[in-house]
């Protein structure tokens, strides 16, 4: 099938089709319930408390949502600023473009956050991601692509729930809510009609906004996917390219100038405002997709193996691939089927090109490197392709997959009986392992009554800071940062775990830490190995400067930290005696001075 020319226009509804429109609309309904049950379900244990549960997969990520969640609570309710914050990295502050603030998510459900809890909001956009990504596949493959609506289900259910995007929902909210991407595609392919170059470029232009501000890596993989499937469709059909270029490419100008007037200051502010940063904090190496895992089961499926997928891929939020074997054969099927039409192999060259792209510069299977270099190495330090999780291109085919699989879908009705037959048995086989289990929680750590109860508020009067220890780090100190921003930052705190510079400006790598000082990484020590210092003169006049430095107003010990033992008497050897307070150890600082702001 032809994607731009073989598109299925629903005609004008004579009297005699209006039930069949009718009863499309409900069953669109149904289909759209159905999703919505199964992203409940994917979900569920989170849905119980989500304000109290933790995903357990990758609780650091569940954290840094609930940190832009707070962030964008307190632009709408208290006036912050839409693309800085001051609450978390005090004094220095995170540049909100440079992190996944996700502002076209985070600021509509702002109510929610201020009233239910930025743990409801999680939950919220996580199943509404699913379900919502589902059904936009759904919609645009029913409108245009197929005819048949089960095929049609087939597609969307795949592309909102296929391992990948499952894999995600344990913590990448970005990731997850993808119901953007159908309609751009789709008003890309429009961009070849005659008449289109105007109002299809503005709407695109409008449609790539909205996708800037819901996660820009998805954007990018999205340019680069059409990219190379636009050059492969106009390589097999040149007549057909020079015939449709001039409007195809007036469109792209048109979209590219306004999206470009709507995001020239805020990619502005992500690149060059403070707090911007260059390449990310782990080699290209770190995080790429095994051969093996093309075949294999992610860890939530329903015939995964946590144990043996672990050998395949690096966390539970990164399962990009894993068709199982028999998806795997039904994927050859589907391009056997399709393989005639140009769009289809254009769409394959392009799966396959972001599936290289994600096994980054060397073949991996099973877990170990194989040496074998891969093309990804040369481009593996382009500015821009330097700031993507390698791994993360292989979302393209996992998606492009649900596509093929609705295609043929749609066209197995006009097969024999017996090759239907063996179709429809191979699909069954290859999706049933594939469907999705409920995502595994843990319960988080409980807000102490000095929290709760607000008694904090009389020690951060002044802009002062509330000091955790353990500081709010990456994969440590993850409670302190959790009170904070389940409390939306009614008072700022040092540290935390976001991206930045490593140390601004001598060093703007990427980091997920603020850059380190003499008591973050002597208070580290003490929490890793149980290390217990001696301190000296100058060690406590170090950690004054730095608690001078974070405006400190109160230091408070999470209980029943690792070591807290050792961290207790550390901050008693620097601090003195600690008080009681609703529940925890406190550490007056009020005495201290407190530095003006830069």
């Amino acid at each position: 099938m032809r994607v731009a020319e073989e598109m299925i226009e629903e005609p004008v509804a004579t009297a005699e089709e209006t039930p069949v429109r009718g009863w499309r609309r409900w069953s669109d309904l149904w289909i759209l319930l159905g999703f919505l049950a199964l992203a409940v379900v994917v979900l569920i244990q989170l849905w119980i408390d989500p304000n109290g549960r933790v995903l357990a997969s990758n609780d650091d990520d569940h954290g840094v949502f609930l940190f832009v969640l707070a962030h964008a609570e307190r632009v709408v309710f208290d006036g912050d600023a839409l693309f800085f914050t001051d609450r978390l990295n005090a004094p220095v502050g995170v540049n909100m473009m440079a992190n996944t603030s996700i502002l076209a998510l985070s600021l509509p459900l702002a109510p929610i956050t201020h009233f239910l809890g930025g743990g409801v909001s999680v939950a919220v956009l996580l199943t509404g991601g699913l379900a919502g990504t589902a059904f936009a596949w759904y919609w645009v493959l029913s409108r245009h692509l197929v005819s048949s609506r089960p095929a049609a289900w087939i597609g969307g259910a795949w592309c909102g729930f296929a391992p990948t995007m499952v894999s995600h929902a344990n913590g990448h909210v970005n990731f997850v809510n993808q119901y953007v991407v159908p309609f751009i595609v789709w008003q890309v392919l429009r961009l070849r009609e005659p008449g289109r170059a105007r109002r299809g470029g503005v709407i695109l232009g409008l449609l790539i906004v909205l996708q800037c501000f819901i996660n820009e890596e998805t954007l990018l993989f999205t340019a680069l996917t059409l990219g190379v499937f636009v050059v492969a469709y106009a390589i097999m059909r040149p007549a057909e390219a020079r015939a449709v270029w001039r409007r195809f490419v007036a469109g792209l100008g048109v979209a590219a100038v306004t999206a470009g007037a709507l995001l020239a200051y805020p990619l502005w502010y992500q690149f060059f405002a403070p707090g911007n940063y260059h390449g990310q904090p782990f080699a290209p190496t770190d995080y790429v997709t095994d051969l093996v895992s093309l075949g294999g089961f992610a860890r939530q499926s329903l015939a995964g193996n946590a144990a043996l997928t672990r050998h395949m891929s690096v966390s539970g939020t990164e399962d990009n691939t894993f068709f199982g074997p028999v998806g795997l054969v039904m994927i050859v099927v589907a391009l056997v089927m399709l393989w005639r039409s140009v769009a289809v192999r254009a769409a394959a060259i392009a799966a396959l090109v972001l599936l290289l792209m994600s096994m980054g510069p060397e073949l991996r299977v099973f877990g170990h490197d194989t040496g074998f270099p891969l093309p990804f190495g040369l481009i593996s330090h382009v500015p821009v392709i330097d700031l993507v999780s390698v791994t993360r291109f292989a979302m393209v085919p996992a998606t492009i997959v649900g596509i093929f699989l609705a295609l043929a879908a749609d066209r197995i009705g006009g097969y024999p009986a017996r090759r239907r037959r063996w179709f429809w048995i191979g699909m069954v086989c290859a999706l049933v392992p594939l469907i999705p289990k409920p995502l595994p929680v843990v319960q988080g750590d409980p807000i102490p009554p000095f929290i709760t109860g607000g008694a904090y508020r009389e020690y951060v009067a002044g802009d002062r800071t509330l000091v955790t220890v353990p500081l709010p780090e990456v994969t440590t100190g993850r409670t302190g940062m959790r009170w904070a921003t389940l409390n939306n930052f009614d008072y700022p705190t040092p540290r935390g775990y976001f991206m930045g510079p490593v140390n601004a400006p001598v060093d703007d790598t990427g980091s997920w830490s603020a850059p380190a000082r003499f008591t973050s990484s002597l208070l580290y020590r003490v929490r890793e190995w149980g290390y217990r210092p001696v301190l000296t003169a100058d060690d406590r006049r170090r950690i004054t400067e730095d608690l001078v430095y974070w405006r400190a107003g109160v230091v408070v010990l999470v209980p029943d930290s690792r070591n807290g033992e050792a961290l207790r008497a550390t901050l008693v050897d620097a601090l003195g005696p600690s008080q009681l307070v609703g529940g925890v150890e406190i550490w007056d600082m009020r005495s201290l001075p407190v530095p003006p702001k830069e």
